[in-house]
């Protein structure tokens, strides 16, 4: 029986991590349906999902996140699930918490985020000054406070997740979710905890953490202000 929420977990280059995600997904949370979009992998992560038997979308060349992300977004409106939730292929983000955001997005809203920050503050990084910096524009642009700007883990509405699939340019990133509140959809924050990424490392680095700050806020404040939203 198809469950009415996808689990969308973008891979790129996991081998080390992909089977720990999936296989804990699959014992423990068999109540929700999964679709790993292999981002053009160079390493082993669409060979270990194949002989494993996982669900598996297979892109031939690397898209990049956003990429994969609309391909899952895609797959899940074709498929018509009610709900799809982006999730990490890096161990980091945490199943337990999906039940409450279905909940919290049942309410009505069209995103749900898995927030950090709801009831906890940020430390004084230079990370989370990048995060309070994206809070701050969205805020001024929005008047929508979003605690948590850069969490990876959304969950999108039906009427979402066709907007996402049927249009260019929306990328799981800050500005989209500026863009989305500019005209009209509906947000909601729900507190989770993150892991640490087991094996691997980030694509950000410390100097690309800083060029992916200053191109969000080019974006909101100017970028998507010419946008024009087709449903």
């Amino acid at each position: 029986m198809k469950s009415e929420l996808l689990i969308i977990i973008p891979a790129y280059n996991e081998e080390k991590n992909i089977e720990n995600v999936v296989s804990f997904i699959k014992d423990k949370y068999p109540q929700y349906d999964y679709i790993v979009v292999n981002d053009g992998s160079k390493d082993c992560t669409a060979q270990i999902c194949r002989e494993r038997g996982y669900e598996l979308i297979d892109l031939p060349v690397n898209l990049g996140l956003a990429g994969a992300f609309q391909t899952g977004l895609k797959y899940a409106y074709l498929q018509g699930y009610s709900y799809a939730i982006q999730f990490d292929a890096d161990g980091q983000h945490r199943p337990e918490f999906i039940e409450c955001m279905l909940k919290k997005i049942k309410e009505g809203y069209d995103i749900v985020i898995g927030s950090r920050f709801v009831n906890i503050k940020k430390n004084k990084s230079l990370r989370m000054l990048g995060s309070r910096m994206l809070t701050v524009a969205i805020k001024m642009t929005t008047k929508v406070r979003v605690s948590d700007p850069t969490s990876g883990m959304r969950m999108f509405s039906k009427d979402m997740i066709k907007e996402f699939a049927n249009n260019l340019n929306y990328g799981p990133e800050p500005d989209t979710i500026s863009y989305l509140l500019k005209n009209g959809a509906s947000i909601a924050e729900v507190q989770v905890q993150m892991d640490e990424r087991q094996f691997g490392e980030s694509y950000l680095n410390m100097v690309g953490s800083a060029k992916y700050m200053i191109k969000m806020l080019i974006s909101i404040f100017l970028v998507q202000n010419f946008r024009k939203r087709v449903e």
